[in-house]
């Protein structure tokens, strides 16, 4: 199984963006004969402005014309890639949204979904100063561990990074391989980034397949941190890209991860009981 991150640096111009990304798949280098799955970071359609601008993109979520997730379908099906979309955003019934990345197969369709749980309302030392995600945004409510041909994939996005029981869930859940579209910004991801990525790695003994957004946005109105990563069960970086816009490609081997499974079995030596979701009221 060839893995390939894209990082981006996107706009508010949603078309810019569609073409950017489609241009690179057109260009993605292919190993002969191995399936592939692209990850594409957080808001790779949409990034930027006010968050509220994330609502005028929004469709309900039953229906299947929303043209974002419609494009997404498009380019899993016509580059013959498996396909982890960033992420859409779709109304949620207080008129807010929920920031959703869907897995496509290669034919377009949608194998799962999963929700942001984590919002991101914190304060950072930056241009920016202040993020509020949950003024616009509606937390998930599940995680989300879809069957693959190529193994058990969980799906987390970006502040959910923080939160090592969502992972410890996902293990559990069977999870072999998690995928981690992001935006970091440049200040948090400087000081956390890849010793978070590591230790979820480690952790939870799964490939962690980190897509970022990278560098000044909208004329320098946000800035992200980049690094795209893939880290192995061992914490060992497989392939990552600093700075820049492109691709970060490895070939994964499933064989050294039950290797590494079966000589530190921590999930069976963990004496702590499973994590529990919390419903928010």
């Amino acid at each position: 199984m060839q893995i390939s991150l894209l990082q981006c640096q996107s706009s508010r111009d949603i078309a810019q963006n569609l073409q950017f990304i489609e241009s690179q798949l057109s260009l993605l280098p292919r190993v002969s004969g191995e399936e592939q799955l692209v990850v594409l970071p957080e808001c790779c359609l949409l990034f930027g402005g006010h968050e509220s601008q994330q609502g005028e993109y929004a469709l309900n979520s039953c229906s299947e014309e929303n043209p974002l997730k419609t494009a997404m379908s498009d380019l899993a099906r016509k580059f013959d890639v498996y396909l982890v979309a960033g992420t859409i955003p779709v109304l949620a019934d207080d008129k807010r949204v929920y920031s959703r990345t869907y897995l496509f197969d290669c034919a377009g369709k949608v194998l799962g979904e999963y929700d942001k749980l984590h919002l991101f309302d914190v304060d950072v030392s930056d241009g920016t100063k202040e993020y509020r995600e949950s003024d616009t945004f509606c937390p998930g409510e599940k995680i989300s561990v879809i069957d693959t041909p190529f193994g058990k994939l969980g799906l987390a996005i970006c502040y959910d990074l923080r939160f090592p029981d969502l992972f410890r869930a996902m293990r559990l859940a069977g999870a072999e391989i998690i995928a981690l579209p992001a935006a970091f910004t440049k200040v948090t991801g400087a000081a956390h980034w890849q010793p978070l990525i590591q230790a979820r790695a480690i952790e939870t003994q799964c490939f962690i397949l980190a897509a970022a957004q990278w560098g000044q946005h909208n004329k320098g109105s946000r800035e992200t941190w980049g690094q795209s990563m893939i880290v192995d069960p061992w914490g060992r970086i497989k392939a990552e890209k600093m700075t820049g816009c492109g691709w970060v490609q490895a070939s994964l081997d499933k064989s050294e991860l039950a290797q590494i499974r079966q000589q530190m079995p921590v999930e069976q030596h963990n004496r702590f009981s499973p994590p529990q979701l919390q419903q928010i009221k």
